[in-house]
């Protein structure tokens, strides 16, 4: 990571930085959480505690939505090879090293806002699972991003509209869980929807989590899931932050027929549905926080893991984050130098500008003039699946240089917070972090690095 580098100004602590951060994104590795929790012997595979006798079963149907399914596929087909008879996988971005057979299709959808891709995906889900019976297994792949790259819209709600009312929600600062409840109740796929669509299949559900405590309806917003909230809740969100006027009427339209039992409601706890349904939590942001700790133990840094369900205004985690780093740097609590302390989970950004950022970008800007001068210090905010916003950044690295560089290019850190423009900031004072697609997705992670000690 030659960010790191240039940033940091020394190559070898650059060096033991990266290390923890390839730590952690390779504890998220998402063949890797495949292959944790699936067992072939024979005819058994076993998942979770569940045993799937396999030559009692007619065919084996792989379906993936998210932006670590293809990985997830892969691993699959390393362990099942030809018991699978086809699949469709949908991803965010096809990786080419990552091959499947010809039987199992891979294409590609649109994140964070839904397009005809996403409709496409949703009709080849619809058509693999079309004509399923009781004796065949299907086996879902889910992972962060899947409420976005698959989309079938209820009756009488559009893409468009679906659109401008998921931009809306993201520019609000609106909560992952709250975005969540309006998808399950404006898409046939979400809130349980796909085991309609598998009935009456067995169903056994690999997910990879990407939300704060990993809550299985919340991912890709729980397509094999039961869903507990309703459509008056929904409407509750969407006049929370003032949206009611502001959504397209179509959609407001569709809430109060659900509301008014016109339109089915998601699954509930207690559907017959749910008794041929297995879902296993393969992965979380807790794996990654844990792996880079003992990577940073190893590089030689005191390490610990603050919390892995930081939530919150970006900019004011990001305050948050840089008053500990301080008390690190001059008083050595919780760690003294050299140390590293890791926090996990997914900040949301109101947005009020018109910058280009995400939120690990505005979380690291808003720490800028907090650890200011400080001496052998960095933070490095951190998307796990390497795409922060819509930027090819994963988010950035700030140190107590960072400030004055600013200063010296007339760079006014208020002003490009006010204007959510992180990216362009980090872009000419330095810092941004560059990973590419890593393949994964579980949330995102801060370090806070006191170097070697100051005299």
């Amino acid at each position: 990571m030659p960010s790191l580098t240039q940033t940091l100004g020394n190559e070898s602590e650059a060096r033991r930085v990266a290390n923890v951060l390839q730590a952690a994104l390779a504890a998220a590795d998402p063949s890797e959480a495949v292959k944790r929790f699936l067992r072939l012997q024979g005819d058994r595979l076993s998942a979770g505690g569940q045993i799937y006798a396999l030559n009692q079963i007619r065919r084996v149907l792989v379906a993936g939505m998210g932006k670590a399914s293809q990985r997830m596929a892969a691993a699959l087909v390393e362990i099942l090879g030809e018991r699978i008879d086809g699949g469709v996988v949908v991803t965010k971005s096809v990786e080419a090293g990552i091959a499947l057979p010809s039987r199992i299709k891979i294409v590609s959808g649109a994140h964070p806002v839904p397009d005809e891709r996403s409709l496409d995906a949703a009709r080849r889900l619809s058509n693999l699972l079309d004509g399923a019976s009781a004796d065949d297994l299907v086996i879902f792949l889910i992972s962060g991003g899947g409420s976005s790259l698959v989309t079938q819209p209820v009756e009488g709600v559009s893409l468009q509209a679906l659109q401008t009312l998921t931009q809306s929600l993201l520019a609000c600062g609106a909560d992952i869980e709250e975005i969540n409840v309006l998808r399950r109740h404006l898409d046939l796929v979400k809130g349980g929807g796909l085991l309609r669509l598998a009935w009456p299949a067995r169903v056994l559900s690999l997910i990879l989590s990407d939300v704060v405590g990993g809550s299985l309806r919340t991912i890709a917003s729980g397509p094999t899931c039961e869903d507990p909230s309703t459509y008056s809740e929904a409407l509750a969100i969407l006049q929370r932050y003032d949206l009611i006027q502001k959504a397209p009427p179509e959609v407001i339209s569709a809430l109060r027929r659900g509301q008014s039992g016109e339109l089915v409601e998601t699954v509930k706890p207690g559907d017959p549905l749910l008794k041929r349904a297995h879902n296993v939590l393969v992965g979380s942001i807790h794996q990654a926080a844990i792996a880079a700790c003992d990577q940073a133990k190893n590089e030689g840094f005191n390490s610990l893991v603050l919390t892995t369900c930081l939530e919150g205004e970006a900019r004011q985690a990001g305050r948050f984050l840089a008053s500990i780093l301080r008390q690190m740097a001059k008083e050595g609590q919780p760690l003294s130098r050299p140390a590293c302390v890791i926090a996990g989970g997914e900040t949301t950004v109101s947005l009020r500008g018109n910058g280009l950022g995400g939120r690990n970008q505005e979380l690291a800007l808003g720490a800028v003039k907090a650890i200011a001068s400080l001496p052998a210090v960095a933070l490095v905010s951190l998307a796990t699946d390497g795409e922060d916003g819509p930027t090819d950044a994963a988010g950035a690295i700030v140190t107590g240089e960072t400030y004055q560089r600013a200063r010296n290019l007339d760079l006014d850190v208020d002003e490009y917070l006010r204007q959510n423009n992180a990216y362009r900031f980090f872009e000419q004072a330095g810092g941004l972090l560059k990973t590419g697609p890593t393949g994964t997705n579980v949330n995102d992670l801060a370090f806070l690095f006191t170097f070697k000690k100051v005299t």
